[in-house]
């Protein structure tokens, strides 16, 4: 059985590669945008089976379903709700909650293997609608435990959030820097991808907070923001290509 990913986040695809290996599958490619995605299958067959993310750096996954519309069967990994995930369980598409349940994820491969046959058709249109509406639910606003206080900081006021001696930190437009209490694997679904890039690993950039970019060593490129300062905020060479086309939208 021909497999292939398409998800953006490295870590993320690294782990579902590893979970269906031992299953005893072989992953054929995993690829991380929309672009790479389409020059892919108009080079290659098509898999049998369709791991896709819907959110990627560079666009949303329909994208590549408008252009190349594969007979493939596909199972969405999403981070949304559960109105979304009833529509794809009525469009006859299967899905996984992110982060992926060994159990969910085996009893998603066992369903297509009972019934493998074409996909059935689904309304690309309502289906990409449906994602729309969940944008909405970005987060707006954070609150953050400072001692015995509560803060709010505000997406707006956000200039970058990065990792750093395993802690997670906000850095504000005021010279703010705050300990929080999520992973950047948990943020980045929150954020709007309009506003927010996860440049490397270690950190994510805000589109309004950034002053300068410049030309880095192994074509990578280096952010620099209004306030927050380091020499850690590099386009990973792998995000380059995407990190341009969303400063372009």
């Amino acid at each position: 059985m021909k497999i292939l990913i398409i998800e953006d986040e490295l870590p993320s695809a690294r782990l579902l590669r590893r979970k269906l290996e031992g299953l005893g599958y072989t992953v054929s490619a995993t690829l991380q945008t929309v672009e790479e995605s389409i020059e892919w299958f108009r080079s290659n067959d098509e898999p049998d089976l369709l791991f896709m993310d819907i959110q990627l750096a560079d666009g949303i996954s329909f994208e590549i379903l408008e252009q190349i519309k594969p007979s493939s069967a596909i199972i969405f990994t999403t981070a949304y709700d559960e109105y979304m995930l009833r529509a794809f369980k009525q469009n006859s598409i299967d899905y996984l909650l992110k982060p992926i349940e060994d159990e969910e994820l085996e009893n998603a491969i066992e369903k297509f293997l009972q019934f493998r046959r074409p996909v059935s058709p689904f309304d690309l249109a309502t289906f990409e609608a449906l994602f729309k509406n969940t944008t909405q639910t970005f987060k707006e606003r954070f609150t953050i435990r400072i001692g015995q206080s509560l803060k709010v900081v505000t997406t707006q006021q956000i200039e970058c959030i990065y990792s750093e001696n395993k802690g997670t930190y906000l850095y504000t437009n005021e010279n703010g820097n705050y300990l929080f209490d999520q992973t950047l694997d948990a943020l980045t679904p929150q954020l709007s991808p309009k506003d927010f890039f996860r440049i490397n690993r270690s950190a994510i950039v805000q589109f309004d907070a950034i002053k300068n970019i410049a030309v880095h060593s192994n074509a990578r490129l280096k952010i620099y923001l209004k306030h927050y300062e380091s020499d850690e905020l590099i386009v990973s060479r792998e995000k380059v290509v995407a990190f341009k086309n969303w400063l372009d939208k």
